[in-house]
């Protein structure tokens, strides 16, 4: 929802930071977190993938809608057979790519080969591993054939790494960075600004806005110090969080929309280390958390989404309704029980890469040591933090997007999942998640959903307190559709006019 800004303070000087300044009147200047360091990729399966690029420059057969429905994108219409385990996709006529080539069914299969290849190492393939081939008919249309029956395709189609690329791009590197998007790749330089022109030719129409700058800011209050000093248009993606906002009140150069996401944060306690291996001590130091002070304290009072250490978000259909108040008692029961009746002692990575991990992470510090928990914490430069905390130490700090229940639980908690950063495996869980794919009645595939979420919360190794609320801040002139990230249509946001 639109809301004014309350709250005052003075201007700060930002000269230090070196962002470019506008180039065209209407450029749109947007942050992005530097995530892989400056490794990131414009090819959209990589575990690189440039996110924050590759979202304006490629397409999907299927994108989320403003509820989070699957809506048609590259795909006009779909429809399955019986048993759902074979879907036909009819694509969109008049659609061209970026270089001027015509979108054929040919991109679909080789963009959806490659996606599946097993001997890549794309992330999305787990999510949609269900696919076991991909063929065009005599009609033109798009079969997806499955190895078992699932009601929920176009769901997992909205994956925001299933975009279209032209045949060819893994051998023409002239074709990096070509899609069917709103917008077009000037330039690439991640650690810099990258740089995009409005597609003329975009099959929705073309962008209200002449072009974009996506420009390299690994630290989030360096981000908002750029907002304040007018060196960038918006907040970005990540927005910005509770304390930060109150730093752009009362001044009507800003304005801001406040919409709930499925985006969370979290601790991941890895099941693999000698500690955290027994399920107790990940129990307690779950329990400990107190996530109504944490949401009170962070964002204010409806500023988050309590969660009970489930990623599935309230606006998704398979949600499980649950309850998880902290109870200290039964965390230090199931300490002593664990053999630390006189105390545990743990180290916790975190970052400033994040808004929220920092403030998030101090917070639980205090509350576990009310159980007798010691928690030390260890900040790791943000332009370190993923490539030497995340995943690779036995407790720390993480950061997901908005994913549909399948592919939330599939891609991140699976055993065998690439992204299974908890290192959680559970041979019970896996079969629960198996199930509900191939069950056609959606009554019965809600229960089995809801089973593998408590199972989850019940047995899981990772802390996850709370759904964000995205506070998208951004300067009066720029007006971004009032939906969910995954949902912004790019090509209606524009750089003028009053708020």
């Amino acid at each position: 929802m639109k809301k004014p800004l309350i709250a005052a303070i003075g201007l700060a000087a930002f000269a230090q930071l070196a962002v470019p300044q506008l180039a065209l009147a209407e450029t749109l200047r947007t942050p992005h977190w530097v995530e892989f360091s400056g490794k990131e990729s414009l090819d959209p399966i990589s575990p690189t993938r440039f996110y924050s690029a590759n979202q304006l420059i490629y397409s999907r057969l299927v994108r989320q809608g403003s509820k989070g429905e699957p809506v048609s994108d590259l795909a006009s219409e779909w429809q399955a057979n019986p048993a759902a385990d074979e879907w036909t996709f009819t694509l969109r006529d008049g659609v061209s790519f970026h270089n001027g080539k015509a979108l054929s069914a040919d991109d679909v299969i080789y963009s959806f080969t490659r996606l599946l290849d097993p001997e890549r190492d794309a992330p999305a393939r787990a999510a949609l591993s269900v696919i076991e081939d991909v063929s065009v008919n005599e009609a033109g249309q798009i079969v997806f054939r499955l190895s078992q029956s699932h009601a929920d395709l176009p769901i997992l189609l909205m994956d925001y790494r299933a975009k279209i690329v032209p045949v060819g791009f893994d051998d023409d590197t002239s074709l990096q960075g070509i899609g069917t998007g709103p917008f077009k790749l000037v330039e690439f330089d991640p650690q810099g600004t990258t740089t995009f022109e409005a597609f003329a030719d975009y099959w929705e129409g073309a962008p209200k806005l002449d072009g974009m700058d996506l420009i390299g800011i690994p630290d989030d209050n360096a981000r908002t110090q750029a907002l304040l000093a007018g060196q960038i248009d918006w907040s970005g993606w990540n927005g910005v969080n509770a304390q930060q906002l109150r730093l752009f009140s009362s001044n009507p150069a800003y304005h801001y929309d406040s919409i709930a996401t499925g985006d969370w944060r979290g601790m991941v306690f890895r099941a693999d280390d000698e500690v955290f291996q027994d399920v107790r001590v990940r129990r307690a130091l779950r329990l400990v958390a107190d996530r109504e002070e944490m949401v009170n304290l962070l964002f204010g009072k409806g500023g988050a989404t309590i969660t009970c250490d489930n990623p599935v978000w309230n606006g998704d259909q398979y949600k499980l309704v649950q309850q998880c108040p902290q109870d200290l008692d039964t965390a230090r029961s199931l300490l002593s029980d664990a053999g630390y009746a006189d105390g545990l002692e743990i180290d916790v990575y975190t970052s400033g890469v994040d808004n929220y991990f920092r403030p998030m992470t101090e917070l639980y510090q205090r509350q576990a040591a009310e159980a007798g928990i010691t928690v030390n914490v260890h900040n790791v430069p943000a332009a370190d933090y993923w490539n030497t905390a995340w995943m690779k130490k036995p407790a720390f700090t993480a950061a997901w997007g908005q994913r549909p229940t399948d592919q939330v639980l599939n891609e991140i908690f699976q055993s065998e999942a690439n992204w299974n950063e908890s290192a959680y495996k559970n041979p019970e869980f896996d079969a629960l998640l198996a199930k509900a794919r191939a069950t056609l009645d959606d009554e019965a595939r809600t229960e089995l959903y809801h089973q593998a979420q408590a199972l989850l919360t019940e047995t899981g190794a990772t802390l996850i307190p709370f759904h964000l609320n995205n506070n998208r801040v951004m300067k009066r002139e720029v007006h971004i559709p009032v939906v969910e990230h995954f949902a912004i249509r790019w090509h209606q946001v524009d750089k003028q006019g009053e708020s």
